[in-house]
């Protein structure tokens, strides 16, 4: 049984990490953008964030002042035994989502949308936000994401309804208009991380598209071929655009474009994009049966690792 004194331990752990260190392959992502801009400003631009970045894992502070909506996704084994259930679970969660507000890895954001209310500990109604997926086993591994308010709010999360006579272009068409006018819109804080979610409803596509940009790593592709050729043809054409970094123009727009899907209604193809800021900001722990913990390179999220 995985004891509630270890998982409580590893939420807080990953809130922490999530939200001071960034990942690898995000590094990645940026010193590889660095080294092919030609724009003074954008080189500028990445090249200081870069060391905003690597400072704040070594001063243990936000890599970024808004640290965003705090997401947990929870892959649970079949065969998994948890201390409590899943409402202890959640519990914990929240107790270390006040936490770390309390110890400042989060700021205070989380208010309620009709009247402002500010708890002042990131807690309330439906947030933190808990996705589940089962699977065989009897691991638990755990996710926190940071999806920052900007890449929310300020159009970074667009859908439409494709007619399937439009087909692929119908699809690819309305994804680099919505990238367009969410730039336009600012605060985006390209290069994205863009995630796109095709088929479902409305919620299945945007959730999809939210998944695809918060958990899978810069370099993993759709396992489908026409999915994966669908990421890399939209992955060149956002990038000749020419929106850079922050949107002073420039040679990368976005780090990667990840596709995710669903079957969908004859009716018509629901289609969502999620930006993910630059920062990207995510951590992950494998908790197994005997209460071992493994720290995670990357989420674990969808079949296969990607």
């Amino acid at each position: 049984m995985i004891q509630k004194d270890t998982y409580q331990q590893v939420l807080f752990d990953c809130i922490k990490r999530g939200s001071t260190i960034i990942a690898d392959d995000v590094l990645d992502a940026f010193k590889m953008a660095i080294e092919q801009e030609t724009g003074e400003s954008a080189k500028a631009g990445l090249t200081h964030t870069l060391e905003s970045i690597n400072m704040a894992r070594v001063r243990e502070n936000p890599a970024c002042p808004d640290t965003g909506w705090p997401l947990f996704f929870f892959k649970v084994g079949n065969s998994c035994e948890i201390e409590g259930g899943f409402t202890a679970l959640e519990e914990a969660a929240r107790y270390a989502v006040r936490k770390a507000t309390k110890e400042g890895y989060l700021r205070a954001t989380m208010k309620h949308p009709l009247t402002g209310e500010d708890p002042g500990d990131n807690v309330g109604n439906n947030i933190p936000h808990f996705t589940y997926r089962f699977v065989e086993g009897d691991d638990l591994q755990i996710i926190f994401a940071a999806k920052g308010g900007g890449s929310e709010c300020f159009g970074g999360t667009r859908h439409r309804v494709i007619a399937f006579a439009d087909g692929i272009k119908g699809i690819e068409k309305f994804i680099i208009e919505a990238f367009i006018e969410a730039s336009r819109a600012g605060a985006i804080c390209s290069p994205n991380i863009l995630g796109i979610g095709i088929g479902g409803t409305a919620d299945v596509a945007a959730d999809l598209a939210k998944q695809a940009a918060s958990l899978r790593p810069i370099g993993s592709h759709n396992p489908e071929m026409q999915f994966r050729k669908m990421e890399e043809d939209l992955y060149r054409a956002i990038n000749s655009l020419g929106v850079g970094c922050m949107g002073v123009g420039g040679n990368t727009s976005v780090f990667a474009v990840h596709v995710e899907y669903a079957y969908t209604h004859l009716a018509g193809i629901c289609v969502a994009i999620s930006s993910n800021c630059m920062v990207a900001r995510r951590a992950a722990s494998r908790i197994k049966a005997d209460n071992t913990i493994i720290e995670l390179r990357n989420p674990e999220w969808f079949e296969g690792g990607k």
